[in-house]
């Protein structure tokens, strides 16, 4: 059974989906991408169906990441069952998943994403990966700034959880 990673933020249309894309590619690199499936979702359904923000995309395609097809989803608690871990793009987030938790096991696999970034300790801002929503350009930018440097972290994190399972990485 392959390991399981769930990105989740507010309605599932910028920041999970760009940490979804930035850690596909990541593990695609490091030769992972057959040992370890990767989703988002949204805690709340006001985006359900609908495509990633055109600027997260846009963000996206000029870092060089591919286009995929994306229809925004709710977190569900039933999709604690069969995710290893689920990471919250915020606080708000976090706290949000602790909730739909049902069991301890459960409440375990929720993870700030930026907790994996050494670098967010000495963050004002903290772990939260900011909602560009009503910005412009430039807050889907910091927002991909942010997810790359703290997917780094994830993944070396994921290699040491594949092994301990007995898998290669």
């Amino acid at each position: 059974m392959a390991y399981r990673v769930c990105f989740v933020c507010s309605g599932n249309i910028c920041r999970s989906p760009t940490a979804e894309a930035v850690f596909r590619r990541q593990l695609a690199d490091a030769g992972l991408a057959g040992e370890v499936l990767v989703d988002s979702a949204g805690l709340g359904d006001w985006h359900v169906g609908e495509a990633a923000d055109h600027r997260a995309a846009a963000a996206l395609r000029a870092r060089g990441y591919p286009a995929w097809e994306h229809a925004a989803r709710q977190f569900r608690p039933a999709d604690f069952a069969d995710r290893n871990l689920v990471v919250a793009l915020d606080a708000g987030h976090e706290h949000g998943l602790r909730a739909l938790a049902g069991t301890d096991a459960d409440r375990a696999k929720v993870r700030m994403l930026r907790s994996y970034d050494a670098a967010a300790a000495t963050d004002p801002a903290g772990l939260d990966v900011p909602d560009p929503y009503h910005g412009g350009e430039q807050g889907f930018e910091h927002v991909l700034d942010l997810v790359e440097a703290a997917c780094h972290g994830l993944l070396a994190e994921v290699r040491q959880a594949l092994g301990e399972r007995g898998n290669p990485g």
